[in-house]
């Protein structure tokens, strides 16, 4: 209870530091609802309670992939006309969706860069992945190898792998996981290794973070938000956005393993 409510605290000073250093303050009782994938969520996880206790607005959140056909998914949700003010999610997507004129042109703010890692299972062996070479060598020797259906995923599977030149090697033992931390499966001992962005594996019980990929294969994403098209709260919207970029949340987006702009 005590850390709660310092952190709550925390954040709600935050929450003003940030939202006054960017010159405006969210009205008051609005409502404002997010979507957000997962690279960004352990970040913004730790800074909202307190924004929302500081300035009583309502923060409703859903979760969802940048990409793919899972019900879960933002474009799915998208697609069902979820009400939506807030898209926090790849830049890649989001621009596709300011093509889509989902999301209102001229309002996407980066937020954050994130790079991919990999983890085991608590307590197994941690394979050499210092190198495309000792990458390559993992992923032939892993029985078997997790993936997200997200950013991260879709740059494996359909460029690192193949670059590597181990695609069909490796084809029969690798999943692409669906509305799930990769973590979680590699904590249950449902695959040996996984790969995700860090910030998604870093907070999830019962696995060992291995490290980064190598520099020479690395992809950074970047997190990025936008105003979505016909926002009922797009003042307070702006001003979150405002709030989740200043320099005031930069320590919760360092904490979470990425790097803010």
């Amino acid at each position: 209870m005590v850390r709660r409510a310092a952190a709550l605290i925390i954040g709600g000073v935050l929450c003003v530091t940030g939202i006054a250093a960017c010159g405006g303050l969210l009205a008051s009782s609005d409502e404002i609802r997010v979507m957000i994938s997962g690279g960004f969520a352990a970040a913004y996880l730790e800074v909202v309670p307190g924004c929302e206790g500081a300035t009583g607005n309502k923060v409703v959140t859903s979760f969802g992939a940048s990409m793919g056909n899972a019900p879960d998914a933002i474009p799915s949700r998208l697609q069902r006309r979820e009400p939506v003010d807030v898209l926090i999610l790849a830049d890649s997507a989001l621009d596709e969706l300011v093509r889509q004129e989902k999301v209102v042109g001229g309002s996407r703010v980066d937020l954050a860069r994130s790079s991919i890692g990999m983890v085991v299972r608590a307590g197994a062996p941690r394979p050499d992945i210092s190198s495309a070479d000792a990458l390559k060598r993992t992923l032939l020797q892993a029985k078997s190898i997790a993936y997200s259906a997200s950013a991260s995923g879709v740059y494996l599977s359909t460029e690192l792998f193949p670059r590597l030149g181990i695609a069909g090697e490796i084809k029969g033992k690798s999943r692409k996981i669906e509305s799930e931390r990769v973590a979680a499966v590699v904590a249950r001992g449902d695959a040996e290794i996984g790969f995700q962005q860090i910030s998604e594996l870093l907070p999830v019980a019962g696995v060992d973070y291995v490290g980064p990929l190598p520099h020479e294969v690395q992809r950074v994403t970047v997190f990025s938000a936008g105003v979505a098209a016909g926002a009922r709260a797009p003042d307070a919207a702006r001003a979150l956005i405002r709030f989740l970029a200043s320099p005031a949340v930069a320590p919760a987006i360092r904490k979470s393993g990425m790097e803010p702009f």
